[in-house]
């Protein structure tokens, strides 16, 4: 999608403002954020087009339960963005867009996630949200079956198909929901960038980052090409740990980023539970679905600790097909959950490889080389929060290049929709780890 329109020719030098490595969902909206910010910016990608990396593989949701206040303020903002999406590309009424579709979003009861805690983060941000119990569940859901199951169990083991031990409600919050074409909304960005002036340079990969006295040189590609800008900016996804090396940085972080391969599958679903089903996120089995435009579900694992991990050292070696085996688990788990769902024989969906922070907090911050900035550690729950982190990190930028001092002094980011701050903090590259985080997609 949309290559030959995006790409644009470059010489063998070429010089901008900066340079921003990734063309995903993330790295599209830094771009489009640092061009408005007045910046000549050239956005470098492996891929023939906007968004066909990870964010091709992303369940797209939007929702707000993060274990943070700053994860959920952020989240509440690109909301707002999301929302009124035409307006914030500056896009005209003829050009398609991806769209927001508002479901809700429930998160069943799970030992490993405090309401509560959630509650009260929710109230204070102001999101809307009601606690469930398992009557107002089966009320409100008829289609889910309130069987408590935890922890997630395999297939192989016998007491995976006893029947369940209690039941469980859950955190319904109205205003999540998915957007429906998470390729297109990288694909949005980035005409939103082109219309700045930004330039970009598809099948190019990043083969050296140099150092110029102390500061980020140039970006040197596979074909010899050398962007030459006093700042860069990661945004590389399963490979921002690679290109990281190539800069010689990395010695000062303290949370591990590593790239993971997942599955995303698609289920075929009866109109009435389709069309009825918001986001759901089911820890006390394992997996998250939720709906699509067709009549489908999709289906994703939410890293049970009965399923192996697939941690890559290459993410370009990685599988990229559907496999039978975690087909069947996980679309069997949500079968339980929601009865009138058959298990078809043959797999569908896609696979894609993540950009996973060892407790699934990203990092938005500089690094020691001055000039060397990251956005990585953000697949599988980022995606929703892609407009505000544009927003934050050339806030970012522009602040570290006039001598703030970000590592003594974290920037505060406040979001231009809901006035709510954000402690840029939260994501620093030298952070201690989130021990409030689920260990999972979810964050």
């Amino acid at each position: 999608m949309g290559d030959e329109r995006h790409t644009q020719h470059v010489g063998s030098g070429v010089e901008a403002d900066a340079v921003v490595v990734g063309a995903g969902v993330i790295g599209c909206a830094v771009a489009f954020e640092l061009a408005r910010a007045g910046r000549e910016v050239v956005v470098v990608d492996k891929a023939a087009g906007p968004g066909q990396g990870s964010t091709s593989a992303s369940s797209a949701v939007i929702r707000f339960n993060y274990s943070t206040w700053d994860g959920v303020a952020l989240s509440w903002e690109a909301k707002h963005c999301w929302e009124s999406w035409r307006e914030h590309l500056g896009a005209t009424d003829s050009e398609p867009l991806a769209r927001f579709h508002r479901t809700g979003f429930l998160m069943l009861d799970v030992p490993v996630v405090d309401h509560a805690h959630t509650a009260a983060l929710f109230d204070r941000a102001g999101v809307p949200y009601e606690i469930w119990d398992a009557a107002t569940l089966r009320a409100r859901l008829p289609q889910l079956d309130p069987a408590r199951h935890w922890p997630p169990k395999s297939l192989h083991d016998e007491a995976f198909w006893r029947e369940g031990d209690g039941e469980l409600g859950g955190l319904w919050c109205p205003a999540g929901g998915y957007v429906d074409d998470p390729q297109l909304a990288a694909v949005n960005l980035s005409d939103a960038a082109r219309r700045h002036g930004v330039r970009f340079v598809f099948r190019r990969r990043v083969v050296d980052v140099q150092r110029d006295d102390g500061r980020v040189g140039d970006v040197v590609l596979d074909d010899g090409t050398r962007l030459a800008a006093p700042v860069v900016v990661n945004v590389g996804g399963p490979w921002s740990t690679q290109i990281n090396t190539l800069a010689g940085v990395g010695d000062d972080f303290t949370i591990a980023v590593r790239p993971m391969r997942q599955e995303v599958h698609a289920v075929g679903a009866t109109d009435e539970v389709a069309a009825t089903l918001p986001v759901v996120a089911d820890l006390d089995l394992g997996t998250y679905f939720r709906a699509t435009p067709g009549d489908a579900l999709l289906v994703g694992g939410a890293e049970p600790a009965c399923e192996p991990l697939q941690w890559l050292d290459d993410p370009d070696a990685a599988n990229p097909s559907p496999t039978a085996e975690l087909f069947d688990a996980q679309v069997t788990r949500v079968a339980r959950r929601v009865p009138a769902m058959t298990v078809p024989t043959v797999p569908r969906g896609l696979a894609g490889v993540y950009d996973v922070a060892e407790d699934w907090t990203p990092i938005y911050d500089r690094t020691s080389l001055d000039g060397y900035y990251v956005a990585m550690g953000t697949s599988g729950n980022q995606f929703k929060n892609a407009p505000v982190v544009g927003q934050l990190m050339a806030r970012l930028v522009d602040a570290v290049e006039s001598r703030h001092e970000h590592d003594g002094n974290p920037l505060p980011f406040t979001g231009a929709q809901t006035g709510l701050t954000i402690d840029l903090g939260a994501f620093s590259r030298r952070r201690t780890v989130n021990t409030e985080s689920t260990g999972t997609v979810l964050g």
